[in-house]
């Protein structure tokens, strides 16, 4: 019995290629994975649970007094500061998870499979706003519990809110950028601190610059994420759109438009 002939006219062409359509539904279905991987292991959560509590209350209740006089006074300072601090420290985890699931094979998986290439890192990092939201939520909620009383409004904060989100978004982009070229989920813990630390603590977080010393000031004056507080400072203490929001989105954009394709490529050689 011979086999039916088979119609090749009829068959689907082969692209090399998605469109953005395609590439944003596959980056929200990998999303989704990320979000199932924190339901089975909330302890992923510790992080931005426990950090924000914690930083909250020591830096409030340790500089408050010898800065601001008293604690009161200084909650206004020091929340917008602790929040970008806080946030941006979490995107860290990004690069490690990165390089954590490229260990196990996962990511080879994905390559072999008929999606965006763009989608697994894309993917996990939508995920991770998730997390980025629960770590600014407990910030505000405890500065409330302190006495911290925003005089933007409610609709200041919820802007405020997303300005760091989406700036902590971008921003892990470089840590997702480590995590495909290190070799060791632990150097890209090592190296990311690096980077990080100086610039959260080597800014307008925690103290004014005008305490600092002259040689010191023209960094942090000049230091993104000194933007990127004073920006939050003016939304939830006063209302105020400023050029520092507008300062903050242009970098986080430049960011993502430098890294996103440069982590794809570096992940594509190495997976």
């Amino acid at each position: 019995m011979n086999s039916p002939a088979v119609n090749t006219k009829a068959a689907r062409p082969l692209k090399n290629h998605t469109s953005l359509r395609q590439s944003l539904r596959h980056s929200f279905t990998m999303a989704y994975r990320g979000l199932v991987k924190i339901k089975r292991t909330p302890e992923q959560l510790f992080d931005v649970t426990i950090q924000p509590i914690i930083f909250t209350l020591m830096f409030t209740y340790i500089f408050g007094g010898a800065i601001s006089g008293d604690v009161m006074s200084y909650l206004p300072v020091i929340i917008p500061g602790i929040l970008v601090q806080t946030v941006i420290s979490t995107s860290v985890v990004t690069g490690v998870q990165l390089r954590e699931d490229m260990e196990k094979g996962v990511f080879d998986r994905f390559k072999s499979l008929p999606i965006a290439r763009i989608a697994p890192l894309a993917g996990a990092l939508l995920a991770d706003t998730v997390r980025y939201t629960i770590a600014t939520v407990l910030t505000f909620v405890m500065g409330y519990f302190m006495g911290f009383r925003p005089a933007g409004g409610l609709g200041s904060v919820a802007l405020a809110a997303l300005l760091v989100i989406a700036c902590s978004w971008a921003i892990s982009w470089i840590f997702a950028f480590f995590g495909v070229i290190a070799r060791t989920a632990s150097s890209v813990q090592g190296i990311s601190m690096i980077v990080l630390f100086p610039l959260t603590f080597l800014s307008n977080a925690f103290v004014p610059v005008d305490t600092m010393p002259k040689w010191l000031q023209w960094f942090v004056n000049i230091n993104p994420i000194s933007h990127l507080v004073t920006a939050v400072r003016e939304l939830v203490n006063n209302g105020v759109v400023g050029g520092d929001l507008v300062t903050s989105l242009v970098g986080a954009a430049v960011i993502v438009a430098v890294f996103a394709p440069i982590t794809v490529r570096a992940y594509m050689r190495r997976t």
